[in-house]
């Protein structure tokens, strides 16, 4: 079982400006037993700096994936964790970091999950955080709070490595979760769907529709679910004209 988590489990790391970073968190992932590290936009990468700082965490850097979106390296995924140093006023259920290993590893068991992390200076956006369906901190001092990205990444995967070793899971759940890629189709239909029978405002849909999406993502939707609910986008767009007996 700890070791199908530990295959599961991914560590994506957006718009990293500093190689040495991507270097530094690939030793921390190493180091906690894991292997999956995905690089949406990189500033600087591959690079001598980040090979410098890997330590011998070479073959996680020669594996990590490089995608131009963060839906790209969620594609497979069922559950995805978006790490941020600061309180955010969306809907998102926010847990520590602690409680966030739990949840990971609980899906991370059966599909696959992945821990988000953002850019050193901001952190992730709004719209990279409606790619995720929770919300994690860590409870640092509040006086100092701020972690360089690699020392958060080691701090994320110690806990997940303690939870998964320590056999710490919610009870597992018999539901497959459906993945990103499956809530990104369902969501483009959704959209066109809602426009089209003229519930958002064509000119200006996307502030109503994020909520949309939030609301759904709060669901933590099973594949089935979706399936239903594309079946009645699909009956709103074009209804079938019921036949007299």
């Amino acid at each position: 079982m700890s070791q199908t988590i530990f295959d599961n489990i991914r560590i994506v790391l957006c718009q990293t400006s500093h190689p040495g970073n991507i270097g530094s968190a690939a030793r921390a992932m190493k180091t906690m037993g894991f292997q999956h590290l995905y690089l949406v936009q990189p500033d600087k990468f591959p690079n001598p700096q980040a090979s410098a700082l890997a330590a011998g965490a070479d073959d996680v850097l020669d594996s990590a994936i490089v995608t131009q979106t963060l839906s790209e390296a969620l594609v497979g995924c069922a559950f995805a964790i978006g790490m941020s140093a600061r309180k955010r006023y969306l809907s998102h259920e926010t847990v520590n970091a602690r409680e966030a290993a739990v949840q990971a590893n609980t899906y991370a068991a059966s599909q696959p999950v992945a821990l988000v992390f953002g850019t050193e200076m901001s952190g992730l956006t709004n719209a990279e955080l409606d790619c995720c369906q929770l919300l994690a901190m860590i409870p640092a001092n509040p006086e100092y709070s701020s972690l360089n990205l690699a020392m958060a990444v080691q701090l994320v995967c110690y806990e997940l490595r303690m939870t998964a070793l320590e056999g710490k899971l919610d009870a597992p759940a018999g539901e497959v979760l459906a993945t990103n890629d499956e809530l990104e189709r369902f969501y483009v239909h959704l959209e066109e769907t809602l426009l089209q029978i003229g519930y958002l405002n064509p000119n200006a849909p996307k502030k109503l529709f994020e909520r949309m999406r939030r609301l759904y993502s709060r669901a933590r939707l099973e594949k089935e679910e979706v399936n239903l609910l594309r079946g009645v986008l699909t009956l709103t767009k074009e209804p079938r004209k019921h036949t007299k007996y």
